[in-house]
């Protein structure tokens, strides 16, 4: 995640600090509010289509969506992989024997605690960035940072 050296904003972007942003025109709160709940996926839609001129605000709405977007499309990746894991493991402990399935039970329920461990990384690192957004920074994440910040210029 980066954001402005202090002091300096990226360009279009006001930040909740600077005198021209205030309230967000659509939603009706402050800037910097605005922007950290957005980052609740369903308020992240909303706000991102409600508020059509403060580009702080529409730029966190729209990594919000992206990186739900994203986390859905991994969770359902590991979640089908860990399910064929399941089953090539149930075939293999019936039949190659107790050392076999033993080890393949072992890399299994390594492979789900990897999938219950993920989303707990994904919540930090929201939670980090709705605080940047709540301190009026613009906390880009990578990859999706980019795009949105394309999107938000258009």
């Amino acid at each position: 995640m980066q954001s402005p050296p202090p002091g300096q904003q990226i360009e279009g972007y006001a930040t909740p600090s600077s005198p021209s942003t205030g309230k967000a025109a659509g939603t009706g709160l402050d800037a910097n509010v605005a922007a950290a709940i957005s980052y609740i996926f369903i308020v992240g839609l909303i706000f991102f289509f409600l508020e059509k001129e403060n580009k702080f605000v529409r730029f966190h709405a729209m990594q919000s969506i992206l990186f739900g977007a994203l986390y859905s499309v991994i969770m359902i990746g590991l979640i089908l992989v860990g399910v064929v894991f399941t089953f090539v493991g149930a075939a293999v402990a019936a039949t190659a024997g107790d050392v076999a399935g033993s080890l393949f039970g072992i890399i299994i329920s390594l492979f789900w605690l990897l999938i219950w461990l993920v989303p707990v990384a994904l919540l930090v690192g929201l939670i980090i960035t709705a605080v940047k957004a709540y301190q009026g920074k613009v906390a880009k994440l990578p990859i999706i940072g980019n795009i949105a910040e394309k999107i938000v210029n258009k």
